[in-house]
């Protein structure tokens, strides 16, 4: 953080100038030397930096010259506290890594652990520019402290898996009135909405699906929902109710703008119709979809049908990372494998780490792109690598050349959570070390 600037414009909190601006707005305006210009966590004022300077009187600049400034990038499917069991599921289907992360699950997870495990999930994240993401875990309430007490937005609610022993012992018709007790009492922080989470359509049925569907839209809630994740998932729904994931889905009346899926690899043309007919959106995991033999989302398919999708990690269990940007880049490349080299351009992979994401949480009002009316939620990442030399097009470096470490200022809210690769919210160290003594302490067989 640099000195105020001077005196004699309207007053704002923050001014981060100097870099190039990646606003990812409709048109993909970039605005060299530009600035974003931060009052109550809200972003009041976006162009040259020379204008923003002369417009407004700042408490505090952020300088940027060299970096290019862009939207937080926002985690669209991920499971945080599974950081907690990250390298225990290695090389194995997805039916194998549910059996034994659901028995680990059920000996090892509390409120203490689930907070311990989301700190650092939190700190990888705030590293890796990631300001934003949407967890669908138990003991959530556990989560949102962890979140609130070092400023970073998270978006999470009552989940639903109807499985034998879970976590929290509490069976569905408790947890039905416990989840609505929790949307009932749920503040509305801007840049947030209510969520709840039905795990699947084989840990649910389609009756629970149903009444845990009608919640969500009393609350004005999304909901969201693993679906299509591999064939084994499909064959074992279709077996069990005479049609596919996303077929039942559409069968119940679930489909709709309000509908997040996670995954969605396994889908036929009339699927992918469906999805597009009523407005659904998908969270595709490309790192977790290759690491678990899934196979790839039809992304360019669903792009092309007007699908919104969105960039997730899923947990740190299946894909070992929350790295975000390793999401985006890997989406710009598997879809090329078919022999389109324009399958999905750096520019939409981009989007679908940042606006589309934001659109498929339905907060693309808020979120999702630097635009005054929108929450402060912004990187700054550091241009000075050789890999990212010369600096021809920040859609091309973002997609296929920067990394994570590349991060050099996070903020949320307007509030920096990272100033010059220093976390100042979170002790890293101390939660580092806290997981590690967790794990230590844990019988994992």
């Amino acid at each position: 953080m640099s000195a105020a600037s001077p005196a004699g414009g309207a007053p704002v909190d923050l001014l981060v100038h100097g870099g190039d601006v990646l606003t990812v707005d409709e048109a993909g305006t970039v605005v060299p030397d530009g600035a974003v210009a931060v009052r109550d966590g809200e972003i009041v004022g976006v162009g040259p930096a020379g204008e923003l300077r002369a417009r407004y009187a700042a408490a505090d600049t952020l300088d940027a010259t060299g970096c290019l400034v862009l939207p937080g990038l926002v985690n669209a499917h991920t499971h945080l506290a599974m950081t907690l069991l990250r390298g225990r599921a290695d090389d194995v289907t997805l039916q194998g890594f549910l059996e034994r992360v659901l028995r680990w699950e059920s000996a090892l997870l509390s409120p203490d652990n689930v907070a311990t495990a989301v700190r650092v999930a939190i700190a990888e994240s705030v590293r890796a520019g990631v300001t934003s993401a949407l967890d669908m875990y138990w003991f959530h309430e556990a989560a949102e402290r962890v979140a609130a007490q070092a400023g970073w937005r998270l978006h999470t609610g009552p989940t639903f898996m109807d499985v034998p022993d879970p976590p929290d012992a509490t069976a569905y018709g408790d947890r039905l009135e416990w989840a609505r007790r929790d949307l009932a009492g749920r503040a509305r922080r801007p840049g947030t909405r209510p969520v709840l989470f039905a795990h699947s359509a084989y840990t649910l049925s389609p009756e629970q699906l149903t009444e845990i569907a009608a919640l969500a839209r009393e609350f004005g809630a999304l909901l969201h929902i693993h679906a299509a994740e591999n064939a084994a998932e499909v064959a074992t729904v279709e077996v069990r109710y005479g049609k596919r994931p996303v077929e039942l889905l559409d069968s119940l009346g679930l489909l709709g703008p309000d509908l997040l899926l996670a995954h969605a690899v396994d889908l036929t043309g009339a699927e992918i119709a469906a999805l597009a007919r009523t407005g659904t959106s998908v969270a595709h995991c490309p790192v977790s979809n290759l690491k678990l033999g899934c196979g790839i989302a039809p992304v360019p398919r669903l792009l092309s049908a007007g699908v919104t999708v969105g960039l997730g990690t899923d947990g740190a269990v299946s894909s070992n990372t929350l790295d975000v940007l390793r999401s985006l880049g890997l989406a710009a490349l598997v879809h090329k494998a078919d022999g389109d080299p324009t399958a999905v351009g750096a520019e939409q992979a981009v989007r679908m780490a940042t606006i589309e994401g934001a659109r498929a949480l339905g907060l693309a009002g808020s979120l999702g792109s630097l635009e005054a009316g929108k929450r402060a939620d912004l990187v700054v990442l550091d241009l000075g690598g050789a890999h990212l030399a010369p600096r021809h097009d920040p859609w091309s470096a973002l997609a296929y050349a920067a990394r994570a470490e590349d991060v050099r200022d996070t903020l949320v809210d307007g509030r920096v959570l990272m100033r010059d690769r220093v976390l100042t919210t979170l002790d890293e160290d101390a939660a580092i070390a806290e997981l590690a003594a967790l794990v230590a302490r844990s019988d994992l067989v």
